[in-house]
């Protein structure tokens, strides 16, 4: 996590909007949703409807907020993180 942080406190000035990407069984997505509550969620079914694809921007003050939500949104099943 390390890596991470660093290449993110390089790429972003914080406080900042960070968009978090995921794609996930049609089942988890009120997980992820509960990651980011009062927060718009963009999401968009698969053309079968066994995933989707979940879309939210949220204002951060840190690389360590977005790392501790990837951390949070890992231990989802079956949810890829872009």
């Amino acid at each position: 996590m390390e890596k991470l942080k660093s290449l993110l406190e390089s790429e972003y000035e914080w406080p900042t909007a960070y968009v978090f990407k995921f794609i996930a069984p049609q089942d988890k997505v009120p997980e992820i949703e509960k990651l980011f509550p009062g927060h718009p969620v963009e999401k968009k079914a698969s053309s079968k409807g066994n995933y989707t694809s979940v879309t939210i921007a949220i204002e951060l003050e840190s690389a360590a907020h977005v790392i501790a939500i990837y951390e949070q949104a890992s231990k989802i099943d079956g949810l890829i993180a872009l």
